[in-house]
């Protein structure tokens, strides 16, 4: 099989593993994402894979693919913020912030709505209103409309609290 054959079902794995992720199927996810890692290593597979390890609890993994996603593409921004994302879920908020910065600046990245609403979580959990607020605008700067990041900032503008009990947002 050539190289290109190889990526092209590698890709075509990839996507299988996503489609079964979002089924909740997340053995079968892991099995093909590893297949596709096996043909055609690429940073997309390795995240959904631990995608896949997130959704089993198995959060340590899930960090560990993000980041052998990052070395096979240091420029691919969702593992970044997945990091961060898993990092929020083991409230370890200070760990997250350099990664969901990192998502934010991550050179191949059309989702940077996430990791800004991911920091606006953290501050709006510590209690760093202003700084919360700035985030979740810039969220909504990315993306208008996008529920979550409006939802929090209208109860931050409000006085609002219970933010602990929000959860990360991971996003594709």
């Amino acid at each position: 099989m050539t190289d290109e054959a190889r990526r092209a079902e590698a890709l075509r794995l990839w996507t299988e593993g996503g489609r079964l992720i979002e089924a909740r199927r997340y053995n079968d996810a892991i099995i093909t994402l590893t297949r596709s890692i096996e043909l055609f290593p690429t940073a997309e597979a390795y995240t959904f894979r631990g995608w896949a390890f997130s959704h089993q609890g198995r959060i340590d993994e899930a960090i560990a693919e993000c980041k052998q996603a990052i070395e096979v593409d240091p420029a691919f921004g969702n593992p970044y913020n997945d990091i961060g994302a898993y990092l929020i879920q083991q409230h370890k908020y200070d760990e997250a912030i350099p990664w969901l910065e990192r998502a934010i600046a991550a050179e191949r990245y059309e989702a940077r709505v996430y990791p800004w609403a991911n920091l606006g979580r953290i501050h709006a959990t510590r209690g760093n209103r202003t700084e919360a607020i700035r985030c979740f605008r810039k969220a909504l700067e990315e993306q208008p409309g996008y529920h979550p990041a409006q939802h929090m900032l209208e109860r931050l503008i409000a006085g609002t609290n219970g933010f602990a009990k929000l959860p990360s947002i991971r996003g594709r």
